[in-house]
Order: C-alpha cells, then sequence, then structure tokens
C-alpha cells in the first residue's frame, strides 16, 4: 500500500521548492549583473574630516540602463558620482570600470569614455556653445570634419539649435545651456554618462521637456547613465533601475513600484510619502 502524506506536509516541501527556486532566480540575477556590469563599487566609503559622505558601500551599474540615485542632501548622492570619476578618492574600496580597477595612473584615459553634466551645466562662460562642445574632442586632435559631423549629430540629439552655437553661455537660457552641457558629454560617445541634478534649476515646463528628450536619447543611444535627483517623480520617469540613499546608505534598490509597496525601511515610507505631489503615468 502506497504511503499516505499529509497535506500539511505536501505544503511544506512546496513551499521549500518555492524558495529554492527564488533564491536560484535572485543569484542568477545578481551572477548576470554583474556580468553586465559596466562599474562596479566594492567596499567603497569616503569621509570629510569627522563626517561619513558614503559608508562602505558595494554596487554594480548594468549596461545600456539608467540607474537613478535618489534621496534627500546629503546622503552621499553626489559623491557617489564623484567618487567613480576619481573627482575624490576613496578612503576605501575599490572601483572597477568596465573590469578594470579605476587608479590615479587610468583615471586621464578612463575620463574620455565617461560624460560628466552637472547641474546649470558648468559651462566655461568665455567660450561660445560650439567651442564647448568641441572642448576635449579640440585637445584630443580630432579632425575638422569629424567634430562638425559629430556636432550637427550632437544638435540633432538634443534639439539645440544650430544658428544657437555661436552664443555664449550668458546669451543661452537655462534649458539650452544644458543641452549644450549634454552635448559636450556626449561629443566623445561616452560609455558611461553620469549626470549631477541637471534639471534641478529648471522652471517646470523645461524640465518636463528635457526630461522627455533624455528618456529618448537614453534609449536611441542605447546608453549607460547613472542620474542624480531629488524628484522621485523625475526618478520613477527616467530610472530603470532606483537606488534610495540616507545617511550615506543604498537603503533600497528597485523599481517604483518595489519602494511604493514594498518599503525596506519606514525610512523608504516616509521618502516616498513626502513627496506626494508624484503622479505615475
Amino acid at each position: 500500500m502506497a504511503a499516505i502524506v499529509p497535506v500539511a506536509r505536501i505544503a511544506t516541501l512546496r513551499d521549500r521548492h518555492a524558495q529554492r527556486n527564488n533564491r536560484s532566480r535572485i543569484l542568477e540575477e545578481q551572477i548576470q549583473s554583474r556580468v553586465n556590469a559596466l562599474i562596479e563599487l566594492a567596499d567603497v566609503s569616503k569621509r570629510y574630516a569627522d563626517a561619513p559622505a558614503l559608508q562602505p558601500t558595494k554596487l554594480s551599474i548594468e549596461r545600456g540602463k539608467t540607474t537613478v540615485l535618489i534621496g534627500p542632501s546629503g546622503c552621499g548622492k553626489s559623491t557617489l558620482l564623484r567618487l567613480i570619476i576619481r573627482l575624490v578618492e576613496p578612503d576605501t574600496g575599490t572601483i572597477s570600470f568596465d573590469g578594470a580597477p579605476v587608479t590615479p595612473d587610468n583615471i586621464e584615459k578612463l575620463r574620455r569614455r565617461i560624460g560628466y553634466v552637472i547641474q546649470e551645466g558648468g559651462l566655461f562662460p568665455h567660450l561660445t556653445a560650439r567651442a564647448n562642445v568641441l572642448l576635449m574632442a579640440r585637445h584630443l586632435g580630432k579632425s575638422s570634419d569629424e567634430m562638425e559631423s559629430r556636432l550637427s549629430e550632437l544638435c540633432g540629439l538634443t534639439r539645440f539649435p544650430q544658428d544657437a552655437l555661436g552664443r555664449y553661455p550668458v546669451e543661452l537660457s537655462g534649458g539650452q545651456r544644458q543641452r549644450v552641457s549634454l552635448m559636450r558629454a556626449l561629443m566623445l560617445s561616452p560609455e558611461l554618462l553620469l549626470l549631477d541634478e541637471p534639471l534641478g534649476a529648471l522652471d517646470p515646463l523645461v524640465r518636463a521637456s528635457l526630461q522627455k528628450d533624455l528618456k529618448e536619447i537614453f534609449a536611441r543611444l542605447q546608453q549607460t547613465a547613472l542620474l542624480v535627483t531629488h524628484d522621485l517623480a523625475e526618478a520613477a520617469y527616467l530610472g530603470n533601475d532606483i537606488l534610495l540613499m540616507n545617511e550615506g546608505r543604498i537603503v533600497q534598490r528597485g523599481s517604483i513600484g518595489d519602494l511604493q509597496e514594498k518599503p525596506a525601511s519606514p525610512f523608504v515610507s516616509e521618502f516616498i510619502n513626502a513627496q506626494r505631489t508624484l503622479v505615475l503615468t
């Protein structure tokens, strides 16, 4: 006679099997994420005097996706970007770019593979829009034909009027200055694009227009991008992956749905609820 297995025992076995499958799936996703990672941080930290700016952090940034860093002021978002591009040195840990450690010896070459956009553009006021965009290309000795062809392409990509290339930054609107800054960052076809609150100083209508353009540009170029913002709606609109930070730590990573429906801590819920104007479409 066949043994009779109690229903409760069957349910327990089924649950264990589901848990094993879930663990296997998560492990596979983690392995795949590391294989596809363009940037990896391993136990990277930074302190200023006695104040920790970034706690020891492990992080991978996947190729071809837009990863958004969000959180309150002083949580470590901008510090993380500056560490990647080596504007500041980490106190501990290692940063790898395309599988190779980033060091003081190779950072100059690696910066040519990274575009960097900051709030309000960071344009040189004594240079025209054209000269700002072409600055690094000229420094590297690119040919005039190559530079002009790329400049024309970028004007179309960013919707910047070519007849405004001869203007100085003070003669441009805030939105135009950001488009010039974006063109400069994209001039050398970077593998990684870093954007530190690029839209924070713009009025709502200009900001919405640039958000739409950025989303289209990232998709068209299949650009790997790491973007810092305070705005949860902007993070939800632009990001494939959202990292919420607080006090120098990544407190939760996932989609906007994950943050809203499965908050990892009371802080996550508090941060989400504080931005009550968030409208998702």
